[in-house]
């Protein structure tokens, strides 16, 4: 590969998407300015007839009287359905952007697109057979979490989802005046039901609830948006590879947590996750008989015009034969035999979705027994159609339909099930002391521990063997019983792919993935009758913290020296999942030393796996703010260490992001597209990458700044007073009264910084506009570095800067996060504490490491102003901090007035504020 070349390569990752030329930029900004004020105009009318003086305050008129606190709440949210009709417009604008710039350069000139990555796989001198490979290799699995980071219902999703469409349906210039006139009054009238519809969520939602909120974004966009993933990859890929096809396997679908994530949320049950899947079956269903429906009507074929082959014409007649009209089907439509053999399909499927409703399986052969039997009848009616020589016919209509059965099967998503293993190894510990008649069982850390573990793993289960004694356990006990027991069950009652993976939170040792491996034998989760040689479920194990993420190699290496593990990999194709931690490992370490930390972990196991024959896949766990994981897509993937990815790549999708990605079709599209296409190019591409860089003296200054950085972190951490602080100057103890998830804030009722959940970690930090977890403990970091190692150290890290995609990417996101940072709003609600002594020197010290890290970032970049490089970015919070800062201040007499007995009204405008400044942000946590 060109050395230069491939330097522009690497640059262009990290570029913003580029207009066609400068008067189209000013033209498309002219044009969102346009829409954004047609947005403003239209939620001013509704607050003129609805809320007056909060209009007034909106427009900046001068007020003459003191504002009540419920006026001040109304108009905090105004202020909120402002900022959520501005994203509106902006992705409105960014959808426009990237049609003009495919417009004015071509399919293969937008990044994000497989078309772009096929054509930089071919002048990177790659082989069509080696790019067909990765290809179809590819097992890319997005999994939506129930994170309590969504402040938004689904009858406000909605309501945003109208607005985006009709702003895209005024994009067309064929409406006439009058028409537009509709169209702006229709967008007036949806921005009325949104102000007149409660912001808030009144109570708690329910696992049922969260899981409805999940199948929603199913329901509007995502079993077409995937489904036609796969056309846009053939498309792209016949056009680059003329006269060449790809038959792709199901190389994309969803994951997903709600109803299976256990970890420290007591409501999610074995009861509840068996619900969870036969609505996620119904889903998938209901949607399957609605497509059905609309290729019978579609498909008015007749066998006199096109001759059909015999076997189909025989599975007509069968199918026709069984159905119990039969003879009127054949008569209803005579000589369509694919209409006929829908409805007979359609009646099957009636079925199939009356026995799940009543959360039956189908069992009289009345319905489908499995997916797979419908993927034979529309695999059926697609080769019939191919083979009479309708082709294009076969796969505009029914090709689509096929690939959507075999990705969603009849289960919509792979749930995945999530404990932790304090629960794990508590219920073993009950195990262990009703087998062995013990009082007490030894420790988890402990060899006898692992002994006794791997000899019940190896004792075969004999003919007439009893039952472990479940009932004899605590009541804790049977519940963890009970969850691996429904996953034997629901994978014959809803589907055979209905679950995905045991994840492990906490893993701290081989022992803990052991004692998993234990609990599933008791469960009938293995492939023989003995119960010793295979486990069917895939054991994730989940590395959070700095500590045991440094463990990581050592833990794998354990793991997988033991025969009953290995010989369970081979089952799952050779592959073993690891998770990793952004939210934790952040929390622990800081922001520096954390993505530090991960990358390591990944090149050692993936290393670690080269050497023992193992392909390890790493699952992603990342959320929505730069404190969590959050970045660019494109740019996060293309972070990651070379050859990390060898094909399987999961990641999470978490609260607020699964709407902004996924809420609207067009973006929906975009960014599954995004994600696939990066992750296709890491693998192809991200080795021959690599070795144009010099790893070696990249890798030592990365451990040097993340050594400083470390220490600078865990010194704020360890502050005896630190969590005081945070308690009083930010909403973290008021964090359950907003009810946007229904997984307490903590694990288990301790107090402690260790305890404390990521997630309202980053929100506290958030809300008050320290931001902290997205950037302390770097600018020392750096600082250190230059100090010691003087300007060749200051060259070199601008050299990292240029050439080093995870360093870039690192120093991108806490240069944007420190946009966001007001110290003087953070002081504001520093006052909110009201000891001296436990405020003053906290305080001082992020003030302090503030400054150092713009100081230093600025040297590293040669920017002379903080996220300079970012433009798109200063307009979009130009447009808002003016207001985010002025509901800022409020939050801090809101809070305070809050913790002196504030009545209703002073809750509802604290909370209104805090879903304004989420709005404004972009995140909540």
């Amino acid at each position: 590969m060109n050395t230069s070349a491939d330097s522009t390569a690497r640059e262009s990752l990290h570029a913003d998407l580029a207009d066609p030329d400068e008067s189209a930029a000013v033209a498309e900004r002219a044009d969102s300015l346009a829409r954004s004020d047609l947005l403003r105009a239209a939620l001013l009318g509704v607050l003129d007839r609805h809320e007056p003086d909060a209009a007034r305050i909106l427009r900046g008129e001068p007020s003459h009287s003191r504002m009540s606190t419920k006026l001040l709440a109304r108009t905090i949210q105004a202020q909120a359905i402002w900022f959520q009709l501005l994203a509106i417009a902006e992705q409105n604008r960014d959808m426009r952007r990237r049609r003009e710039v495919e417009r004015a350069r071509g399919h293969e000139d937008v990044r994000g697109t497989f078309a772009h990555v096929f054509r930089a796989a071919v002048e990177a001198g790659l082989e069509l057979g080696e790019i067909r490979q990765a290809l179809c290799a590819l097992r890319i699995r997005p999994v939506i979490t129930a994170h309590p980071t969504e402040a938004k219902r689904v009858t406000v999703l909605e309501r945003h989802r109208r607005i985006y469409l009709r702003l895209f349906d005024l994009e067309s210039p064929r409406w006439t005046a009058r028409e537009r006139d509709d169209l702006t009054r229709a967008i007036s009238d949806e921005i009325e039901l949104l102000w007149l519809t409660g912001e808030l969520k009144l109570d708690k939602p329910t696992v049922d609830q969260e899981v409805a909120w999940g199948l929603y974004f199913f329901d509007e966009n995502l079993f077409d948006v995937v489904t036609q993933l796969y056309g846009r990859i053939e498309s792209a890929f016949a056009h680059q590879f003329p006269g060449e096809s790809v038959e792709l396997p199901v190389v994309f679908g969803f994951g997903s947590w709600i109803g299976g994530d256990r970890d420290g949320n007591p409501f999610v049950t074995s009861a509840v996750t068996r619900n969870t899947l036969w609505q996620m079956r119904l889903a998938s269903l209901r949607r399957y008989r609605s497509r059905l429906t609309e290729l019978g009507r579609n498909l008015s074929v007749s066998e006199r015009a096109m001759p059909l082959a015999q076997d189909f014409r025989t599975a007509v007649a069968e199918a026709l034969a069984a159905h119990p009209e039969g003879e009127k089907v054949a008569q209803r439509n005579p000589g369509e035999l694919f209409r006929q053999f829908i409805t007979c399909m359609l009646a099957k499927l009636d079925a199939t979705i009356a026995s799940s409703e009543r959360q039956a399986p189908v069992t009289d052969g009345s319905g489908y027994a499995n997916a797979d039997q419908l993927v034979a009848d529309v695999e059926l009616m697609h080769d019939a159609m191919h083979e009479a020589g309708a082709g294009p016919l076969a796969r505009s209509f029914i090709a689509p339909l096929l690939r959507e059965v075999k990705t969603f099967r009849f289960a919509t998503v792979r749930l995945d099930i999530r404990e932790n293993t304090i629960r794990i190894n508590a219920t073993l510990a009950e195990l262990y002391c009703a087998s062995q008649g013990a009082a007490q069982a030894p420790e988890v850390d402990t060899p006898a521990w692992k002994d006794w573990l791997l000899a019940e793993l190896g004792k075969p289960r004999q003919p007439g063997d009893a039952p472990v004694a479940v009932a004899r356990l605590s009541a804790d006990a049977q519940e963890t019983f009970a969850t691996f027991r429904t996953v034997a069950e629901m994978r014959v009652h809803c589907d055979r792919e209905a679950f995905g993976t045991l994840i492990l939170s906490m893993t701290h040792s081989a022992a803990d993935v052991l004692g998993v491996y234990l609990l599933a034998k008791h469960a009938g989760l293995f492939n023989d009758a003995a119960a010793v040689e295979r486990c069917t479920l895939p054991i994730v194990p989940l590395l959070e913290t700095i500590p045991d993420l440094r463990r990581a190699p050592a833990i794998l290496k354990e793991l997988l020296a033991v025969p009953l593990v290995q010989r369970s990999l081979r089952g799952h194709g050779n592959v073993q999942e690891v998770m990793i931690g952004y939210s934790d490992s952040n929390k622990d370490g800081g922001y520096f030393t954390a993505n530090w930390e991960l990358a390591k972990a990944q090149g050692t196991m993936t290393r670690l796996g080269e050497e023992l024959g193992v392909q390890i896949a790493f699952f992603h766990g990342r959320g929505g703010s730069v404190s969590r994981g959050g970045a660019p897509t494109g740019r996060a993937i293309a972070a990651l260490p070379p050859g990390s990815i060898r094909g399987g790549f999961r990641v999470t999708e978490q609260g607020e992001v699964v709407s902004y990605k996924y809420a609207n079709r067009g973006t929906a599209h975009y960014q599954v597209e995004l994600l696939a296409s990066s992750v296709f190019q890491h693998v192809l591409l991200s080795e021959r990458e690599s070795a144009l860089v010099p790893r070696h003296e990249f890798d030592e200054a990365m451990e040097a700044i993340s050594g400083v950085s470390w220490t600078a972190y865990r010194k704020l951490m360890e502050s005896e007073h630190l969590l005081a602080y945070l308690q009083a100057s930010s909403p973290l103890e008021e964090l359950s009264m907003l009810n946007i998830g229904s997984r307490p804030a903590r694990r288990t009722q301790a107090r402690t910084l260790a305890d404390l959940r990521a997630i309202p970690w980053v929100f506290s930090w958030t809300q008050n506009r320290h931001m902290l977890p997205g950037w302390f403990g770097l600018g020392s970091g750096l600082a250190a570095f230059v100090e010691v190692r003087k300007e060749r150290g200051l060259e070199l890290l601008q050299r990292m800067f240029r050439e080093s995609r995870l360093f870039r990417t690192v120093i991108d996101e806490v240069e944007k996060t420190l946009l966001t940072v007001d110290l003087d709003i953070a002081r504001e609600f520093a006052r909110l504490v009201d000891e001296t002594e436990v405020r003053d020197p906290i305080f001082k010290t992020i003030e302090l490491e503030y400054h150092l890290t713009c100081e230093t970032v600025l040297r590293v970049s040669g920017g002379t102003g903080i996220a300079e490089r970012f433009p798109q970015l200063r307009r979009r919070l130009a447009r808002r901090l003016q207001t985010m800062n002025q509901v800022s201040r409020e939050q801090v007499q809101l809070l305070r007035r809050l913790r002196q007995g504030g009545d209703e009204d002073v809750r509802t405008a604290f909370l209104l504020s805090i879903n304004c400044a989420a709005a404004g942000l972009g995140a909540t946590g």
